[in-house]
């Protein structure tokens, strides 16, 4: 592929499909408490293997009910988690992701003061750190860590760029190079962040890259 039709896919596909996963779950994403911590719940509800559509509604409902800090999070009931888990539509995993909520909520508080940017002082600006970090919430995986760190960059600019495994397997199914400094000239003006939604999405779908890809060859 030429490298102008590999600039016309990254374009058509940041443009069609270049929402972060905090923005689709309402997320006003800033250096802030509470942002950061709705968007380590969402990294934990879409590192399970479950429809991306049911975590994003997951995390809306959780907010909804109130369970929007990690001081709430940990004062709710397990019923209460479980039946907001219920109503994201998250039942499969309602139990377990509702003890692993409370007490993640429960951690944050006690070693970090209930604020993420505590744990980010703690790494010193070592991105593997803040992975490792991330993985000490019950719950969250390498996946769950990743997830996190994809949006996160948009606010914590060590983490940046981020493009992880997931993101290049979204590469791959466009035929697009899987060298993330390349994808990056690629992208020209985009956030990091929106192109790795982008391509994860393309990664997950693949009525996406379809997408993109026509829209690249109508241009």
């Amino acid at each position: 592929m030429a490298g102008r039709d590999e600039r016309a896919v990254v374009r058509a596909l940041v443009e069609a499909h270049g929402r972060t996963y905090a923005q689709e779950a309402g997320i006003d994403l800033r250096d802030t408490p509470q942002p950061l911590y709705r968007l380590l719940v969402l990294a934990h509800l879409l590192s399970a293997r479950i429809k991306g559509s049911i975590a994003v509604a997951t995390a809306r409902a959780l907010y909804e009910a109130g369970l929007r800090d990690p001081r709430r999070m940990a004062d709710a009931d397990w019923q209460e988690r479980v039946d907001a888990l219920g109503r994201g539509g998250y039942r499969r995993y309602d139990e377990r992701t509702a003890t692993q909520l409370g007490e993640g909520a429960e951690l944050l508080t006690e070693r970090w003061g209930g604020d993420l940017r505590r744990l980010r002082q703690e790494a010193d600006g070592e991105v593997a750190e803040l992975r490792r970090l991330l993985q000490e919430f019950p719950g969250v995986g390498p996946a769950g860590a990743d997830i996190f760190l994809r949006e996160v960059q948009r606010v914590w600019p060590e983490a940046a760029p981020y493009l992880d495994a997931k993101a290049l397997q979204g590469a791959e199914r466009l035929r697009l190079p899987k060298d993330p400094d390349r994808l990056l000239s690629l992208a020209g003006h985009a956030e990091p962040a929106v192109l790795a939604a982008a391509l994860v999405r393309a990664a997950l779908d693949k009525d996406v890259a379809e997408d993109s890809l026509s829209r690249a060859a109508s241009r």
